[in-house]
């Protein structure tokens, strides 16, 4: 009896461990790799940042990264030169499988959807109309640019639009109130990606979306990307501080710095550029005119840009509503079906939508309603009007090769267990506070050497979400910050760089020396970079509520136009100029 107890007991215990050993997580080949290869696994993001400082192309430089690290993974018990082969065709798979999703391919889609409403709008004549409707409001220096600012957030949905679109409009405007081209390429190059990257809808949106899906994917966690973009938003201190900064200085007439002495040449010699100056013209901004003869309107703006908007709210509803009463939540379908115009019921709805196939979907509608506008108004027939369109598509087409190749580098960084190596060495080092304002200083040098914000937020983002998580773990609110910090620092070191195609775009659009434009908005991106460190990421890393941080940013924006700006009318500094030119 006690042999067959013996005997049962044991069978039962090597059940028991086998059934553990069968049934319990498999390892994770991610760990596996980071264990294995340690402080290699860094070399891929390593590899497209150095590469990025080097060669400032940042297509290459993702290119090579990706490759860096397939070649790791295919060296283990290989030779060299297997690693090198095999490492290429699965860079090549990686690239096929991001273009494989559902949600990346739609992504792209919309990107490209929204690039040739843009370019029929463009066509049309709606946005110069709308410049011109507001520049006849422009009376004075200050109004005037109000105006332009304005105007650049009216443009929101497309940087290059931006810049292309605002200055060649407002020059004349800004030339006749005697405001220097400096100033003027500043507000232009202020109003284009810092808006673009915090609009609601945007070419820039499924970019920044896809990231964010993607970095909370390597930390096992399943989440609306675009509902977490939108949580973003208030922590992205820099894009919100500049915008106010340049309504702060329009309206106080007070500048400082290389700007100051811009805006008193132009005021009082009638200079409004440098006498070395080389002024930049944009041959770009003409493929956006619209024909000659064709009667400007600003609803062949209003009505194209209303749809698009318009259809993606709908679509988020509807999206998110379909998917919300087909679910299992019984206490959100309860919401949804008792008050289906509440905010809880919108808030839950924008939440479980697919913002890849919504804004996508709303951007072919957009498109459609452009076309058949301009046709009717026989702006142009439907083969010009599909050419058009494709014609904007294609100017984006290089934003969707960075997007396959940041989903590439992603993906080879989650498989090599990049993140779970940074989070085991630093989690314990690294203060909490400090996380954001490091990640934001990353993200402003890479994206000054390369000029390019794309590439920047491709890079950070797959190591910040799960660098974030690991130093505080279910610290939902501090992801979110550190995920700011990647977006913002990316957008203030392109702002900053003289060889971003934004900051090149501006000049070129305003007409003026690239260099005296990158001279005199350094001072003022700078100041604002400062604040948003010292009065943005540093207190929200201590864990200050964002209603305290945000006021906080902005008393110090306007305090620093007061502290080192001098206005720029002033009776002794007129006499002096009058002495000069006697």
């Amino acid at each position: 009896m006690k042999k067959k107890t013996l005997i049962s007991t044991l069978t039962l215990l090597f059940l028991f461990v086998l059934t553990t050993t069968v049934f319990a997580a498999e390892p994770d080949p991610a760990q596996i790799n980071a264990d294995k290869f340690g402080i290699l696994t860094i070399l891929p993001p390593l590899v497209a940042i150095i590469l990025a400082f080097v060669t400032k192309n940042v297509v290459l430089s993702l290119t090579l990264g990706v490759l860096s690290g397939t070649f790791l993974i295919k060296l283990s018990g290989h030779s060299i030169g297997y690693a090198i082969f095999y490492g290429f065709l699965d860079l090549i798979n990686k690239v096929r499988d991001s273009l494989a999703d559902p949600w990346n391919a739609g992504i792209i889609l919309q990107c490209m959807s929204i690039g040739g409403l843009i370019a029929i709008v463009s066509k049309m004549g709606g946005a110069k109309a709308v410049a011109e409707s507001l520049a006849k409001k422009a009376k004075t220096p200050v109004s005037a640019q109000i105006i332009t600012w304005l105007l650049g957030i009216f443009v929101f949905f497309d940087d290059y639009a931006n810049s292309l679109i605002v200055g060649p409009i407002m020059r004349p405007v800004t030339d006749k109130m005697k405001i220097s081209r400096e100033k003027l390429s500043f507000i232009v190059d202020a109003t284009a990606a810092p808006i673009a990257g915090i609009a609601l809808i945007s070419t820039w949106i499924g970019y920044e979306v896809s990231l964010i899906k993607d970095g909370y994917s390597q930390i096992g966690q399943s989440v609306n990307a675009y509902g977490v973009f939108l949580e973003t938003i208030p922590y992205r201190f820099y894009n919100i501080l500049i915008l106010i900064f340049i309504v702060v200085t329009a309206v106080t007439l007070r500048e400082f710095g290389p700007m100051l002495k811009a805006e008193r040449r132009a005021r009082y010699e009638g200079k409004l550029l440098s006498d070395t100056a080389k002024p930049m013209v944009s041959s770009e901004a003409t493929g956006l005119e619209p024909r000659e003869g064709i009667k400007l309107s600003i609803w062949n703006a209003i009505i194209p840009i209303g749809v698009l908007l318009i259809g993606a709210f709908g679509g988020f509803y509807l999206d998110g509503y379909n998917t919300i009463m087909g679910g299992e939540d019984e206490a959100v379908k309860a919401i949804v079906a008792s008050a289906p115009a509440s905010f809880a019921a919108i808030r839950e709805t924008f939440s479980a939508s697919d913002a890849s196939i919504v804004l996508f979907q709303a951007g072919v509608l957009a498109s459609i309603v452009a076309m058949a506008m301009g046709i009717s108004k026989k702006i142009f027939t439907l083969g010009e009007a599909i050419d058009t369109w494709v014609e904007g598509m294609k100017s984006l087409v290089i934003t969707g090769v960075i997007l396959l190749l940041a989903w590439s580098l992603s993906g080879v960084i989650k498989e090599l267990g990049t993140a779970k190596f940074l989070v085991a060495i630093l989690s314990d080092t690294l203060p909490k506070f400090l996380l954001p304002t490091i990640i934001f200083i990353m993200g402003s040098i890479i994206s000054f050497a390369t000029g390019t914000s794309y590439g920047t937020m491709g890079i950070l983002m797959p190591l910040t979400i799960p660098l974030a998580n690991g130093i505080a773990p279910g610290d939902a609110q501090y992801i979110i910050l550190s995920t700011s910090a990647v977006l913002t620092g990316a957008i203030f070191g392109d702002h900053c760089s003289p060889i971003s195609d934004t900051t090149i775009l501006s000049s070129m659009g305003s007409a003026c020396d690239h260099l005296d434009h990158v001279r005199t908005q350094m001072w003022y991106s700078l100041s604002i970079g400062v604040i948003t460190i010292v009065f943005g990421y540093i207190p929200a890393g201590f864990g200050l509520p964002i209603v305290v941080v945000l006021p906080l940013g902005l008393v110090a924006t306007i305090l620093t136009v007061y502290i080192l700006g001098k206005p720029i009318e002033n009776k002794e500094v007129e006499k002096a100029f009058k002495k000069r030119a006697v």
